[in-house]
């Protein structure tokens, strides 16, 4: 059987959406309905019947795509539990799909039979649906909250490498938050390692060497170092922000409100973020 791993994000949105809608037209069914809404039976026998079928490949799925993620630290848990709510949606529509069928061989002959099961069918599919949630929510925390699959899914080294990429960067803001500078500035480094020729990284860490390190001097000289195109507008307000920081942080106050004066006239759009800071000068 060919690995459905790659699929996995994709079938389970298909089963989320089709159990549900399913489930609803079921329990809308049960009610007297006037000739506009009598096909909210068979759509909804349709979707249950669609929904568990994707339901078995959305299991078959998350076995193919699990063992790479199981190998990071710390992950294996949170795998087993959404696994085990998946596994448990699929079996319980499984069942609804069953009490469909009856509903389906029932409904000409023994009409009373039929709406019994077409009670069950909305009953189960509730709890049904409550489980689907579950399985849902886990996966979203496994994804969220764990980088479960999040830039190694393809197995592509670009995707891994800009998954580590994100975590230092976030990191960075976490200890700087927490007010550990070392820690962010030594994250900082790492991230300009990575990404050397990257823009944004090098205005980054000439940042985190003026508010990690306490170092304005050499970050005003590496912005001097940059070259700024005339028509790179949001460049330009970048390294006005940043010279103007690094100047009030080396105790020229004056000249860090020049600077961000010119770049008030320049750029007329910066006002509001030039006052802001100019009044946090005072």
């Amino acid at each position: 059987m060919p690995d459905l791993g790659s699929f996995h994000p994709q079938v389970v949105h298909f089963v989320i959406a089709l159990l549900i809608v399913g489930v609803l037209a079921r329990i809308v069914s049960l009610f007297p309905l006037g000739p506009r809404l009598s096909f909210a039976g068979a759509m909804a026998a349709t979707l249950i019947f669609l929904g568990t079928g994707a339901s078995v490949v959305a299991v078959q799925s998350g076995e193919d795509a699990h063992e790479h993620v199981e190998t990071i630290p710390g992950v294996r848990a949170a795998v087993n539990v959404h696994e085990d709510y998946g596994e448990d949606t699929r079996n319980i529509f499984l069942v609804v799909s069953a009490i469909e069928i009856g509903i389906l061989v029932f409904a000409q002959r023994k009409v009373g039979v039929a709406k019994s099961l077409r009670v069950l069918s909305a009953l189960v599919g509730i709890a049904g649906v409550v489980v689907l949630f579950e399985a849902g929510e886990h996966g979203g925390d496994l994804v969220y909250s764990y980088a479960g699959g999040v830039g190694t899914r393809t197995g592509d080294t670009i995707d891994d490498r800009r998954l580590l990429v994100a975590g230092l960067y976030n990191n960075i803001n976490v200890d700087r938050r927490a007010g550990q500078h070392d820690a962010a500035a030594r994250l900082m480094d790492q991230l300009q390692q990575m990404m050397p020729g990257d823009t944004g990284v090098l205005l980054m860490h000439i940042q985190s060497l003026v508010r990690d390190r306490k170092d304005p001097k050499q970050a005003l000289a590496a912005l001097d170092s940059i070259t700024v195109p005339t028509n790179n507008r949001r460049l330009r307000v970048q390294i006005a922000v940043l010279q103007a920081e690094a100047l009030d942080s080396a105790g020229m106050r004056d000249s860090a409100r020049a600077v961000l004066t010119a770049l008030a006239k320049a750029v007329p759009q910066a006002s509001r973020m030039v006052n802001d800071m100019l009044q946090g000068m005072h």
